[in-house]
């Protein structure tokens, strides 16, 4: 197969795992499923998932062992997507082409539904963890490095740098700690988490964590550039939005001319 193939054909395992995930948990307070399941099922890439059972493939495992991190892995990205867009945040009205989850249930739902995404993944990885008790401490490992990723060490440490640099003259240093944790980390714990649950060198590892970090930057450096170049219908999002609130980019701070500073990336 090509690599649409491949990934066409992960993409509608993750999307069906999903599903079968979610109807499990109907029974709770319906307006919080229906906003769960609003920013869930809005048509993502899935790139993070599909990475993380890839990696796993790579090293002998299998995907129906590493679906349960890969779809709460999918959770915690979308919650942080539903949260990124609230007014005390990035203030947006699109994600994916369709009006973001605080337009449609308003603002307290939709913290609610992101806390409810971020819980829930935390009880997939447990849950399927225990269910592995022969290799339970590389899924609590694997489990570790996601929720390193998307906490302070990671994707909301880059949030919080993002959120203090908006309208500052950003040097590069402090742009590569930005996307390497905002958007970066979790690229890189998807496939270094898909990697740790099966016998591994260090090299091997480290190898795979590094692939996903140069994936992570090259990811945002796109998204950054679009964000100036593209337009809503394919982007699925306001562009200009960034630029407009005077957010750190790739292209304005590349001018400054200084590129050493990336680390040969």
């Amino acid at each position: 197969m090509n690599f649409d193939e491949i990934y066409s054909s992960k993409l509608a395992l993750v999307e069906d795992a999903l599903k079968k995930l979610m109807e499990r948990h109907k029974e709770c307070p319906p307006t919080l499923f229906k906003a769960m399941n609003y920013s869930l099922f809005a048509g993502g890439k899935r790139i993070r998932p599909v990475l993380l059972l890839s990696a796993h493939e790579l090293v002998g495992g299998n995907v129906e062992e590493s679906m349960a991190l890969a779809c709460g892995l999918e959770m915690i990205h979308t919650y942080s997507l539903i949260h990124d867009d609230l007014p005390a945040m990035d203030d947006d009205d699109l994600r994916r082409g369709m009006p973001t989850n605080h337009k449609v249930f308003g603002e307290g739902m939709a913290i609610l539904a992101g806390d409810a995404l971020l819980n829930l993944a935390y009880e997939v990885f447990l849950e399927n963890a225990m269910k592995y008790p022969y290799k339970l401490e590389r899924h609590v490992r694997a489990a570790f490095v996601i929720a390193r990723a998307a906490g302070l060490h990671g994707m909301i440490g880059g949030q919080v740098a993002d959120l203090e640099q908006e309208g500052k003259d950003v040097q590069p240093d402090m742009l590569y700690y930005i996307h390497t944790h905002k958007t970066g980390a979790l690229i890189e714990a998807a496939v270094r988490a898909g990697a740790i649950l099966e016998p591994i060198e260090g090299d091997v590892e480290d190898a795979v964590a590094k692939y996903g970090q140069k994936l992570g930057l090259a990811f945002q450096i796109v998204d950054d550039i679009l964000d100036v170049t593209g337009d809503a219908a394919s982007m699925g999002k306001n562009p200009s939005r960034d630029e407009a609130r005077k957010k750190p980019l790739f292209q304005l701070c590349m001018a400054w001319g200084n590129r050493g500073v990336w680390h040969g990336t």
